[in-house]
């Protein structure tokens, strides 16, 4: 029973963290009318604040790349990301719902889609592959990055940090080219909510950030160094 509970309490921790993620950084990008500055600050931000609300319970991994990251670097088990995954997409639902509530239903409640940028450079059917690429690369950089500073304990006052300023830096990159996703929660409810060309477009959001952080679990096994992995849960 008392396993039971803990669970629970992960996979609440994990809803509500994606949660506030989804509802501020998609939020400011509504409101600000994708502000590069403001939205890569509030999804960092969001990061950052989440990992002290739920970072003992859960990890705060608020990312299903990062689970699966975590779970292929057996550092999470697989009742536990399929349960971190449902409450993740349940919390971008709800997130989705209440900018629905906040900016009314003719929003892009900061879906993805392609830009500009690569669409008129290299035509839709290229920019699909540019945009499936940086995706996995901003997404194998971020994921990394967590995997590094989660290998030990004494990192543990960074883990929230890093994360969050991580977040940022891809964001600054990203949001010129497909508004940047590394998080399929936080790209396929906005885009079902949303329709249009977010909706067509919202596998290469899926795809992407899941292949970037299976390359990031792969790789981080040859870097690693460490005789074994001294933290068991992550901030992502």
């Amino acid at each position: 029973m008392e396993k039971e509970c803990d669970s629970f309490k992960k996979y609440f921790a994990e809803m509500i963290g994606t949660m506030t993620l989804v509802l501020f950084g998609c939020g400011v990008a509504v409101y600000t009318g994708g502000s590069v500055v403001a939205t890569a600050l509030a999804f960092g931000l969001s990061l950052i604040a989440m990992s002290f609300v739920v970072g003992q319970v859960s990890g705060c991994h608020l990312n299903p790349a990062v689970s699966l990251a975590l779970f292929i670097n057996k550092r999470l088990s697989f009742k536990d990301l399929i349960g971190y995954m449902l409450a993740q997409f349940v919390g971008a639902t709800v997130a989705c719902l209440e900018l629905m509530l906040l900016f009314g239903r003719d929003q892009s409640y900061g879906a993805n889609v392609m830009q500009n940028a690569i669409t008129s450079t290299h035509g839709d059917a290229a920019a699909i592959w540019v945009a499936i690429i940086a995706e996995l690369i901003m997404t194998f950089v971020f994921v990394i990055s967590l995997l590094g500073v989660t290998a030990k304990t004494e990192n543990k006052g960074f883990i929230g940090i890093v994360g969050g300023l991580t977040l940022t830096l891809v964001h600054l990159l990203g949001l010129g080219v497909t508004g940047t996703s590394v998080n399929p929660a936080r790209s396929l409810f906005p885009a079902f909510f949303a329709g249009g060309d977010a909706l067509r477009q919202c596998w290469i959001f899926v795809v992407g950030p899941f292949l970037g952080a299976i390359l990031a679990a792969l790789c981080f096994r040859l870097l690693d160094n460490t005789p074994k992995h001294e933290a068991e849960r992550c901030c992502a």
